[in-house]
């Protein structure tokens, strides 16, 4: 499996009494079948997933299978805790039409996951798994870092296809580019970073950006495989605040937001989440403004 292009990792609305808007979700996804990108990452980090039952995530990727443009790479966050659960939720989603799964590294038990503890993990759930899998690094919501080493170690399995690196760290892909085989799927995981994967040979991005700019995201990396470096790093440069604002300084509250301005129904967030006051509204369109993104008349 040859992973390029921009994915978003699809926002959840949520009604104001906290339920999925299934209906909601399904004609978001309408809407992102219009816009240039290669697939849908259903049940990621901006996803709410952590906050969601069994049942809904089951029934998230059976509506977005079924309601996907033709061509696009279905994939869906399967991780758990445990081993034995990644395998059984990945197996479900396969069972459902989905590609392969993304799996998060597992952290409750932070100080025992080790390079032994999470080889061991990986490797099982590969052995398991009925789909490709892809490991899942995301250090700011787990406080967990998987060793390049480790990663070396994992691509050699042939059911483990790749990563989802969401540290923002452009060292660290440029070591992850240098021990991997081509045929590793290195996707960046922030936008941020996006510019600079690409120039490290990256060709494919897990984005939460891209649920609101997904045309603007597939652009820069248009640009620059078309040679065309100086405008692909001008776009990429009026992202980057509007990338921060939807991650480290809003979160998923001012994705959904964004998202919103957009023409997309985000709904609400879910609780212990709160929405952005009026305040922080402002200065979210402030910045989509600013940025050239979202225009006003």
């Amino acid at each position: 499996m040859n992973i390029k292009g921009i994915i978003p990792p699809m926002i959840t609305p949520f009604t104001k009494d906290g339920d999925v808007d299934y209906e909601a979700h399904r004609r978001n996804i309408g809407k992102w079948n219009k816009e240039d990108l290669a697939g849908y990452l259903v049940l990621g980090s901006n996803s709410e997933t952590a906050f969601l039952t069994e049942e809904e995530k089951l029934k998230l990727i059976e509506l977005t299978v079924s309601a996907a443009g033709k061509g696009k790479l279905l994939l869906a966050g399967t991780g758990l805790e445990s081993t034995r659960e990644t395998i059984r939720l990945t197996n479900r989603a396969a069972e459902l039409g989905v590609q392969a799964g993304l799996i998060l590294t597992p952290n409750f038990y932070g100080g025992q996951m080790n390079n032994e503890a999470l080889i061991n993990h990986f490797r099982r759930v590969a052995d398991g798994s009925r789909v490709p899998i892809l490991i899942y690094n995301v250090p700011a919501y787990t406080h967990l870092v998987i060793s390049v080493d480790a990663v070396a170690a994992l691509s050699e399995h042939p059911n483990i296809i790749g990563m989802k690196d969401s540290s923002g760290d452009v060292p660290r892909l440029a070591a992850l580019k240098g021990v991997l085989p081509d045929s590793f799927n290195l996707i960046v995981g922030s936008a941020s970073a996006l510019y600079p994967a690409l120039a490290l040979g990256v060709r494919a991005g897990i984005l939460a950006l891209a649920n609101c700019a997904g045309n603007a995201c597939a652009e820069v990396q248009r640009l620059y495989d078309a040679g065309r470096q100086e405008e692909a790093s001008g776009l990429y440069r009026r992202l980057v605040p509007v990338n921060v604002a939807v991650t480290a300084t809003y979160g998923v509250p001012g994705l959904k937001f964004a998202s919103t301005l957009f023409g997309y129904e985000s709904g609400s967030v879910r609780a212990p989440l709160l929405p952005l006051a009026d305040a922080q509204k402002k200065q979210m369109e402030a910045i989509l403004v600013t940025s050239g993104l979202l225009v006003r008349g």
